[in-house]
């Protein structure tokens, strides 16, 4: 209560704009912003490739869960969420996520929330996401969410919707213990769908009003689309879409777009999410080396030659003179061969 939660700690000393925004736009779905992350896939697949050579499995969700949990460790605002005005920084990393047991119209959905700490590299977040949903799948075991779902809905519908409300309020005034939060889904960094899985497309998903989720990612199905290889020839490649709907209270536009550049730096070298971060939560140069463009290799014999620049002389006369001697000794040399 009075500002101080279980999930988050209040943001003090903001600038006037970001502080007055929350109550110009008081729901999470006034202020949803979506926009497209454009992903090629030739260096993922080389990726995935190589490590499964050296005996590591990988697959697009795991670079992506990895990549989103490494932007929103370096980049701290993408970590916010919004509640009754006030801008929170929440106090962990975690990405939520539905799950089904069988790819079955008739299997059960399953929301897993899988929590991190940001520190992880690439074969540590494999192996949170994976146990978690081996537990459920496999196993056979009951996931926190269902738990405390399944006692809700065996209430008559009125008990039901008090419980509802009075979950709402608690929350609104920072009441929830922190069994509640971590057992609800909607109160998470990151709340992802994997379209991919059914062969879809990806989707710009909304934004819940209830809980604290402030971005919401939707992988699509990889395509081949075209597109223009340095502004001069059109090719055909493989890309997937990544749908991001994401809330613009939490940090301003060029904010956004230099985690947005970020996200695509990192999923253009997933050689870097090999490396744990740092405790301070910065990315050290060496982790983002940009791809270096293919020299072309001179064959020999060729005829193609550079062509000279003629750089223009300052005294037009004296170019004037040296242009006409030429033409004289051309001249003479043809008579004498003549």
């Amino acid at each position: 209560m009075f500002g101080h939660r279980c999930d988050g700690k209040k943001v003090k000393n903001m600038n006037i704009i970001d502080k007055a925004e929350p109550f110009f736009m008081p729901q999470r779905i006034d202020a949803v912003n979506y926009t497209t992350v454009k992903v090629p896939c030739v260096t993922l697949d080389e990726f995935i490739a190589r490590e499964r050579r050296n005996g590591n499995s990988y697959n697009y969700m795991h670079l992506v869960i990895a990549t989103l949990v490494r932007i929103m460790y370096t980049r701290k605002k993408l970590n916010r969420f919004i509640m009754r005005g006030s801008i929170y920084q929440r106090n962990y990393i975690s990405v939520s996520m539905d799950v089904k047991k069988r790819l079955d119209e008739d299997s059960d959905n399953i929301t897993l929330k899988f929590m991190f700490t940001g520190r992880e590299s690439l074969p540590e977040v494999k192996e949170i996401v994976d146990s978690e949903i081996a537990k459920v799948t496999m196993k056979g075991e009951v996931d926190k969410t269902t738990k405390f779902a399944s006692k809700l809905v065996k209430l008559p519908d009125f008990m039901f919707r008090w419980a509802l409300a009075i979950f709402r309020w608690m929350d609104r005034h920072g009441m929830l213990t922190k069994g509640m939060v971590n057992a609800s889904p909607f109160h998470t960094s990151c709340f992802l769908t994997n379209l991919k899985s059914i062969k879809l497309g990806h989707i710009y998903h909304h934004l819940y009003n209830f809980g604290t989720t402030s971005m919401f990612v939707s992988m699509g199905k990889e395509r081949m689309e075209p597109y223009i290889e340095n502004n001069k020839e059109i090719k055909i490649g493989k890309f997937m879409n990544l749908g991001m709907s994401l809330d613009e209270r939490v940090a301003d536009g060029f904010y956004m777009g230099k985690t947005l550049k970020l996200c695509n730096d990192i999923l253009a070298n997933p050689d870097t999410l090999l490396q744990s971060m740092p405790d301070d939560g910065t990315i050290p140069k060496k982790l983002i080396r940009k791809n270096k463009k293919q020299k072309v290799k001179k064959v020999k014999g060729s005829k193609d030659k550079k062509v000279k620049k003629i750089k223009p002389l300052k005294n037009k006369e004296k170019h004037d003179k040296r242009i006409h001697k030429i033409n004289l000794k051309r001249k003479n040399k043809e008579e004498i061969k003549d």
